[in-house]
């Protein structure tokens, strides 16, 4: 195969193409038209000699050669863009710049206010747009669309560059006159209600099902070692909502405790410590590789870092 004679277009159709498995949205990815991308199909075919992607039941499936060059073709257009990126200096005061992050609800209780007040202090024109994880992809964030994702990450993509923000512990949160107070032990937190508050990881959620402790998380996870589990009254993805009805009812609110001392000076509430051991987590960000030398991400990197260091 002589490379002089391959339009290199063509690894940019490959990868889009394998990524989507559909032609159209290939083509509207890159704002062609779904024959220009059926054709360039066809150029793929013929130049490896193979299908590329078959259609069957489930829709367009890659075939084994295909997924053989994925990855060899994501590599070789990342380091193309990255070589291939403007290096120049960002100007904070004068950028318009919109960021946008993939934060869970407690990482954008936690960090968002302060790295906002950051962003207004040093870059006034700048945008932040916080999605939730429900909005985006792991793709989302590979490709660049979505600048960064901050959140608890169990597993993660090779590709992906992460830094580590911090590392949190939990707490209990009760209402201020709840009588449990007075007597707060792993026998008085079993016997009652509680709220379950989680966000993590990417896609739309589902609903809940007490039972399945490994879906419940961290404290769930640590009272099965116990061989004991609590008694969930509400489900929320939300950890405000949780605060709110941790304050309104007499229900206890087991969570990270950065997020529970938003509302460290609030009289009606009292945060107490655990009645058995549950292991801390770590908040962690992500980016892709195609954004690691933008000097615009460089710097909310460096921001959001800084955030992260006050609130440690």
């Amino acid at each position: 195969m002589n490379i002089s004679k391959i339009d290199l277009n063509l690894l940019v159709y490959l990868d889009t193409l394998l990524r989507e498995c559909n032609v159209t949205r290939a083509a509207n990815q890159l704002s062609i038209t779904q024959p220009a991308m059926s054709n360039g199909l066809k150029r793929l075919r013929n130049l490896f000699n193979d299908p590329i992607l078959v259609r069957t039941s489930d829709g367009m499936v890659p075939t084994e050669r295909a997924l053989e060059l994925q990855p060899v073709i994501r590599g070789i257009l990342m380091t193309l863009e990255e070589t291939l990126a403007p290096n120049r200096e960002f100007e904070a005061s004068q950028s318009k710049r919109v960021f946008r992050i993939m934060a869970s609800d407690y990482a954008a209780s936690t960090l968002a206010p302060k790295l906002l007040s950051k962003l207004h202090e040093e870059a006034p024109d700048t945008t932040l747009d916080i999605l939730t994880p429900s909005d985006v992809t792991f793709h989302d964030v590979e490709n660049g669309k979505v600048d960064m994702a901050i959140n608890r990450f169990e597993n993660l993509p090779q590709s992906f560059h992460h830094k580590r923000i911090w590392k949190d512990s939990f707490c209990c949160l009760v209402k201020a006159d709840n009588p449990i107070i007075e007597n707060f032990s792993l026998d008085s937190y079993l016997k009652a209600r509680h709220i379950w508050v989680s966000k993590t990881g990417f896609g739309v959620g589902v609903g809940m099902d007490p039972k399945d402790v490994q879906k419940l998380g961290w404290v769930d996870e640590a009272l099965a070692h116990f061989g004991k589990h609590r008694n969930i009254a509400t489900f929320t993805r939300n950890y405000h909502v949780a605060i709110h009805l941790a304050k309104e009812k007499n229900l206890i609110a087991t969570l990270p405790s950065k997020a529970a001392n938003i509302y460290l000076d609030d009289a009606g509430l009292k945060i107490l410590e655990p009645p058995f051991p549950i292991p801390p987590f770590e908040l962690d960000m992500i980016w892709s590789p195609l954004l690691h030398r933008d000097a615009s991400h460089i710097w909310l990197r460096q921001k959001v870092a800084e955030v992260a260091e006050e609130l440690k």
